[in-house]
């Protein structure tokens, strides 16, 4: 009976230095968490404006698979859809349709634009990103993943986007 007793003492004893020792221990604050705070406590405007259209609506004006490519859907949120442009497993381009809406500043890049794109003003950014306006608004960008990939490839698959469409999209 002795032996029960001096196991439950025990057990008890032991219980009570988890829990005093779980509660007493400080865990360090994570590095995000000021950030969080700093950057949710100022009421600054949305990042995407009420009026962008939801990514969902972008999805149909993207071309199709074909000829050894894989377009592969990536990522979809308000304003924006992006696929993959995959060939033999490796991704080589990325496809975008960005409603600038919410980004007036990005259109204003096609304003100075003296060529065009399927009769879209059109504009290289950088050596890896081509891109057009449709009904300006929507950016249409094809993304050099590979040193492969060149312009005229960009190009190409910007023409095989649904652009009649896309203008078409209120």
């Amino acid at each position: 009976m002795a032996a029960m007793r001096w196991r439950t003492v025990l057990a008890s004893l032991l219980l009570s230095m988890v829990l005093l020792t779980g509660a007493c221990s400080t865990q360090a604050p994570s590095p995000y968490e000021s950030i969080q705070q700093e950057t949710t406590g100022r009421n600054a405007p949305a990042a995407v404006s009420r009026e962008a259209l939801a990514g969902s609506n972008f999805n149909r004006f993207f071309p199709a698979s074909a000829n050894g490519f894989d377009v592969v859907p990536a990522q979809e949120k308000q304003g924006f859809a992006e696929y993959k442009l995959n060939q033999g497993g490796t991704t080589v381009a990325m496809l975008s349709i960005n409603d600038t809406v919410s980004n007036p500043e990005s259109a204003q890049k096609f304003a100075d634009s003296t060529e065009q794109i399927a009769g879209y003003p059109t504009v290289d950014i950088g050596s890896q990103q081509t891109a057009i306006l449709v009904s300006d608004r929507f950016q249409v960008k094809v993304q050099s993943r590979d040193d492969s990939f060149v312009r005229g490839d960009r190009v190409a698959w910007l023409e095989q986007f649904d652009l009649s469409g896309l203008s078409r999209l209120e």
